[in-house]
Formats: structure tokens, C-alpha cells, sequence
């Protein structure tokens, strides 16, 4: 179905045809296919080589975690729709079988091309730096000499292989354990024949053993995987058998948590029945060593269920994100991106109470990690000290339960300071870490909740209530990113301190909603979710729309992690097809597809990778020359909108928009680390045309803003 709408400028008016089918299935990429889209262009950076060697490592290990993780809850999650007949067809009308034979199809692809990055380019790069991983067949006697004696003290007391057998089924295996399956020839001690065992590998034995300077025959690193000491040795595991086969693999499982909130009593407790089983849900992806026979490999698929799609044959270390140490090393600093201190604001003063007192004056934003995460650790230590707070609100979701924020927070509740903490249990993957910062937490008196049974937590908040004369004044720190100081050092989000009475007073009733109970309370200038954030971002979109059709300058620059939502990416076609130009600088998932003529040809959307992951969440509106911006804690999905409480913030000092939108520019403007996406749906790399400049925005903040 076609309109015809006179769509154009003040110069001229040029009538296009607008499609407003909007539930066309071609106008929109899956949300799968597009998650590990980006997982493909985080393993594109170990091939760059821009990038230090070490690092390019690290994105190879990195690559690694991401697809566990697509596999324990993506992958996972399709399956166990096709399981339960519960499957649910997206926007880009794919259903979920034919997802995951596109997804098997792509990823054993990119497989081969990982371990081909590894052995043929990155580990014959680090050689020539003096950094040796070593294969067995390149043992010198010495090396095979020490090997065999850690072997003995410190392999041999802890592991247990299991021989296959009517009294020994085969072993329920944990998720994500480096495992062995090992033939054998011979009888053992009780005349057993069975021809076959299973070695499990220990998750305190290290995946990567470096050898003592004194065995090798250089000053370099030499560096030997657990998986070629436990080959060496594998017929000492079994005395008086004869191996006539030992092949590492690997199992991942579906790792999401699958209680229903409504159906509990106590969260805490649920969630922690929930994590012992985690280790052992259903099977997803087998990795198996290339050299495996196929009889045995089709032995382990049919133990755990799986078909030959789900088998992944690997050439080296099923384990790889184990290698992280080594990038992590400090001895080839020259291999490594160059250290950097984080900027301070300048006239911020870092001591006392004058911090809140320059707050108090002005807004101070943050850009982490090139400005420091420091101010942000203050306000709260400071705080927790100072006999004028009377009361701290935060909310954490991620943070760690020994971090300074978490020691504030205790010192805060032992010194009688009313202290009320959100902690958001259900963090993926932090869970565990969550539940014993809870405990910590209690244990020094504050008060703990748990958010909101059936809405995930997942706002970035903190109130400080202090008495200043015969007053009581506010302060909030509001941010995109977590409450995490490593994080602070990797990921990129914005920090916003302010003591604007209607700013903190909104933070104040978002706290109350969610330690309480009532009807939601009317804000003034946050937008939150579930309530207000979804319409709050439509009617800004709808009101560039109608500027750009009445032939106005319209602009809309929207920076985010994912963008699935399909109320919001209706907005975003018709206001193109209203004239405003929309940049999206998307660095994941983006279901949008721009570039299709009558519906998206005025949008862009771009991904940014880099030194630091891109984590902020920004939404700029031209606004006809009153320029608005608006930082988040939440992206564009729909569990973000719908289904958690999130803090959408103003920025209303004029100074600070103009600095935001000019940073979205240097994003906008890079052409060094950026992808943009095609009308095919294909992001192609963006590369200096001839006689450009070359622009990395991540560099640029980093020389503007750090020290």
C-alpha cells in the first residue's frame, strides 16, 4: 500500500511515494541475525591492524565470550520456543527455526575464520614479539620434564576421570568446562573393557600455564595450554591402559533464568535455587577439536541431545576467553593500547563538602571513561561521612559487593544515615554478585529491596538528602552506565550530578515507587519506564516530524546500544518520511532498515568499535533551533520501555547540550572505526575517501577530554 505526500523543503516540494505498510517484513532485520552481526564485527577488530597486537587478541577473546553468551540466552531461547510450540515470529517476519539455520550457518563460518585469525595471523605475530604458545609436538625435553612434575602436584590430586561403564553413566557435565573425551585399550583392575571415558578439567586448574624462564631457551613468554598437559599425561590417568584417542571438548548450555516473579514468594531465595542449576540446563552448542573422530563426536551429540548443526569443530583451545591473562599482562606495555588518566573537570574541587557546593551552582556532566568516574565515588564517600546527610537513595545493578561504592554505602548505614538500596538481583550473570552485596548491605543496616516483582531495576540513580541551614536539599548523580568503577574504565556513559529541586524531586518519586506501593507518581522532567519514557521519546520524534513537514530544519541524532522496539521504529520512518534527517548510531542490534526509498531514506545508522565499548544512551532533537538532549539508562527495546524501570533525563544546561551534540558530531564524523549499515542490511567499514582526514572519535574524546 502506497500514499502519495508532498514531502520537501522550503527550496522546492518533490512528490514521493511514502509506504506506510508499516508491519512489512522487509522492512526490518531480525534481532538475532543483527546481535551477531556485532559479535562478527568485534572479531573484525583482531584483523585490524591499527589496533596493538595484545589487543587484537583480545578481541578475539572477547568475540569468544560474546558467543557463549548468544548461545546460553539467544540460541537458547529460539529453541525452547520451537520446544514448547511458543514461537514467536518478529518483526522481520523469520520464524525461529529458520533463525537458527541461518544462525548455525553464519557462526560455523565465522568459527573457522576465529581460529584462522588465531593460528595464522595473531600467534605467529606474537612469536616474532617473544610471546610462544607452545603445541606439544614443540616441547623441549626440559619443558616436557617440568610439565610432568606439575602435572603430578598440581593436575593429578584433583582430577577425576570417569570411565564409561553400567556403573558409571556418562557424567552430567557443567556448562562451558573444558572436558576430554579419552578411548582407551586394554582392562583396568576389575577386568572392565569399555574402551571410552570422560575427563572433566577442574575450574580452578589454569587453562594457561606459563613456563619457568629456566626451561626455555629464550628470555621470551612461553605459554602452554592445560589442555596439551592433560593430552601429555592422559595414560597416567588410566595405569595400564593403553589411550588410544584424547580430544578436548566443550558444552554450552542455556544459562537464562526461568522462574516466574509472579509465581514467588521470596525473589532472594528463588533466584538462588535458580543459580545451582544454571551449570546444568539444557545443551546448546557442542566444540570439539577438529582432529575428533566423527564416530566420537557423534557419540557426544547424541549424549547431549544435540543435531549436526549444533557441533562446532575448532582448530586449537575450545576455551579461548581463558587466555585473557596474557592481554591482560603487564610485561609488553608496546603491545597494549597506551594508558591514559581520566580528565577531572576543571574548578571541580575533589575534597569536602565544596563538591555539593559547586553542584549546587551548576550542573557538572561526566563523560566516562575519558573523564574520571572519581567525582561520582566522592559524592557518595563524602557523603557517607558528612553529619549534614541525612539520608542516601541508590539504586545498583552492577557493581560488585566489595567495590568503594558498596563500602560507602556500608560506612554510610553504620555511621545512622537512613540508607535505601535498590539492588537489582536479577543483573544477568551478576547475579550471585548481586545477592551477596544484598547481605553485605543488610548486614550494616541499610535497607534493601529488591525493585519491582515482574520489572528488572535497571536505572542508574542516587539521591543525597542533606540539611543545609533550615533546609533540606537534594542532590542526584543520574547516569547511562552502571555504578561499576572498572566499567568506568572500559565503557562510555555519560555521569550527570545535579541539584536541580524538580530533577531530585523526580528521582525522589521514582525511588518511592519502587520501595513502595501506590499509583505512579507525575514527574516533571524525567521520563520513566514503564510509564513515561516510550510516549515521552515518541512525541519528541513526532514533534521533529511535523517540523520537517511544515519546512522546517528537523534533526534528530539518537546514540544507543540496541534500537528493537517497533512503536519507536515507526516513529523514526515516518518522521523520514516527513524530511527530518535521523542519524542512529546503533553499536548492536538494530532492527531498523534504513535507506529504503519512501520510508527510511533519511536516516543513517552506524556502529562505532573501538578501544572503549560504546555504552551511552543519548537522544538530540534539533527542535527548531532549541536544541533539547536527553541521556538515559535504558536503549530502545522493548524489555527496556515495557518491562524495567528506567530514568530518562534533560539536559537543560545550554552549555552542556551544545558540548553532547558537538560530541555526537566527532561520533558521526569518524571514519576510521565506524560501520554503516546498508540497504542490503550489510554494515560495511567506513574508510577516509581520498585526501581525508582520518577521524577516530573514541581518540578524539580522549585527547579532548583526559589528562
Amino acid at each position: 500500500m502506497q500514499d502519495v505526500e508532498t514531502v520537501g523543503s522550503s527550496a522546492e516540494e518533490v512528490k514521493k511515494p511514502l509506504l506506510t505498510d508499516y508491519a512489512n517484513p522487509d522492512y526490518y532485520l531480525n534481532r538475532e541475525l543483527s546481535h551477531l552481526q556485532f559479535n562478527i564485527r568485534v572479531l573484525e577488530q583482531a584483523m585490524n591492524e591499527e589496533h596493538p597486537l595484545l589487543e587484537r587478541l583480545r578481541f578475539l577473546l572477547i568475540f569468544s565470550s560474546n558467543m557463549d553468551e548468544f548461545f546460553e540466552i539467544r540460541v537458547s531461547g529460539l529453541k525452547q520456543q520451537i520446544e514448547f510450540a511458543r514461537e514467536q515470529v518478529g518483526l522481520d517476519g523469520k520464524p525461529p527455526a529458520e533463525v537458527l539455520k541461518e544462525i548455525s550457518q553464519l557462526t560455523h563460518e565465522q568459527v573457522v575464520r576465529q581460529y584462522n585469525i588465531l593460528n595464522e595471523h595473531l600467534l605467529p605475530a606474537m612469536r616474532e614479539q617473544g610471546i610462544h604458545f607452545l603445541r606439544r609436538n614443540e616441547l623441549t625435553d626440559a619443558q616436557k620434564s617440568w610439565i610432568r612434575t606439575f602435572f603430578f602436584q598440581e593436575v593429578m590430586p584433583i582430577i577425576s576421570p570417569i570411565g564409561l561403564d553400567p556403573a558409571h553413566p556418562f557424567p552430567r557435565l557443567a556448562n562451558k568446562i573444558l572436558n576430554f573425551i579419552v578411548e582407551l585399550d586394554g582392562k583396568d583392575a576389575f577386568g572392565r573393557e569399555t574402551g571410552m571415558a570422560i575427563i572433566p578439567a577442574p575450574r580452578s586448574l589454569p587453562r594457561v600455564v606459563r613456563l619457568p624462564r629456566h626451561v626455555c631457551e629464550d628470555d621470551g613468554e612461553h605459554y602452554v595450554f592445560l589442555s596439551s598437559i592433560i593430552h601429555l599425561h592422559a595414560e597416567d590417568l588410566f595405569p595400564g591402559m593403553r589411550v588410544m584417542g584424547c580430544y578436548q571438548f566443550r558444552l554450552t548450555r542455556n544459562s537464562d533464568l526461568s522462574f516466574e516473579d509472579d509465581d514467588v514468594e521470596d525473589l532472594a531465595t528463588a533466584l538462588q535455587g535458580e543459580l545451582l542449576s544454571r551449570r546444568y540446563g539444557d545443551a546448546v552448542r557442542l566444540e570439539v577439536v577438529d582432529n575428533c573422530p566423527r564416530y566420537l563426536s557423534d557419540f557426544l551429540l547424541n549424549q547431549f541431545g544435540l543435531t549436526e548443526d549444533e557441533r562446532y569443530e575448532i582448530n586449537g583451545p575450545v576455551n579461548l576467553t581463558r587466555m585473557m591473562d596474557v592481554c591482560d599482562s603487564d610485561n609488553h606495555p608496546e603491545l597494549q593500547f597506551k594508558p591514559f588518566t581520566p580528565g577531572y573537570p576543571k574548578g571541580l574541587p575533589t575534597k569536602g563538602d565544596k563538591l555539593m557546593e559547586a553542584i549546587s551552582k551548576e550542573d557538572v556532566l561526566l563523560m566516562h571513561p575519558f573523564q574520571s568516574f572519581t567525582p561520582v565515588v566522592d559524592m557518595l564517600r563524602q557523603s557517607a561521612k558528612d553529619p549534614q546527610v541525612l539520608a542516601i537513595k541508590q539504586t545498583l545493578y552492577r557493581t560488585g559487593s566489595r567495590s568503594q561504592m558498596a563500602d560507602a554505602l556500608v560506612e554510610a548505614a553504620r555511621h545512622g544515615k537512613e540508607v535505601t538500596v535498590v539492588v537489582e538481583i536479577r543483573a544477568r550473570f551478576d547475579e550471585e554478585e548481586n545477592l551477596k552485596l544484598a547481605r553485605r548491605l543488610q548486614e550494616a543496616g541499610a535497607i534493601v529491596v529488591y525493585g519491582v516483582v515482574g520489572y528488572k531495576t535497571h536505572s542508574k540513580m542516587m539521591l543525597i538528602v542533606r540539611r543545609e541551614g533550615r533546609k533540606i536539599v537534594r542532590y542526584a548523580h543520574l547516569g547511562t552506565g552502571n555504578y561499576h568503577q572498572g566499567n568506568a574504565r572500559l565503557y562510555t556513559d555519560y555521569s550527570l550530578l545535579t541539584c536541580d529541586p524538580a530533577i531530585t524531586s523526580d528521582v525522589h518519586k521514582v525511588f518511592q515507587q519502587l520501595t513502595g506501593m501506590g499509583k505512579a507518581l507525575r514527574v516533571k522532567k524525567l521520563f520513566h519506564a514503564p510509564f513515561t519514557l516510550k510516549k515521552g521519546l515518541v512525541d519528541l520524534i513526532g514533534q521533529e516530524a511535523e517540523r520537517a513537514r511544515n519546512g522546517e530544519k528537523a534533526h534528530i541524532i539518537i546514540k544507543v546500544n540496541s534500537v528493537t522496539e517497533p512503536v519507536v521504529i515507526k516513529a523514526l520512518y515516518k518522521a523520514s518520511q516527513a524530511g527530518a534527517r535521523i542519524d542512529l548510531i546503533v553499536r548492536g542490534i538494530c532492527c531498523l532498515q534504513p535507506g529504503i526509498e519512501g520510508l527510511s531514506e533519511n536516516i543513517t545508522v552506524r556502529s562505532i568499535l573501538g578501544r572503549f565499548l560504546e555504552h551511552t544512551r543519548v537522544f538530540y532533537f534539533y527542535n527548531g533551533g532549541e536544541e533539547k538532549v536527553y541521556c538515559a539508562s535504558a536503549d530502545l527495546m522493548i524489555r527496556n520501555l515495557d518491562r524495567r524501570v528506567e530514568t530518562c533525563f534533560p539536559i537543560e544546561n545550554s552549555k552542556l547540550v551544545v558540548r553532547i551534540r558537538k560530541e555526537l558530531e566527532t561520533y558521526l564524523s569518524d571514519n576510521t572505526r565506524s560501520y554503516l549499515l546498508n540497504r542490503e542490511g550489510v554494515y560495511e567499514r567506513k574508510v577516509p575517501i581520498r585526501n581525508q582526514k582520518e577521524r577516530n572519535a573514541q581518540q578524539a574524546l580522549l585527547e579532548n577530554l583526559s589528562v
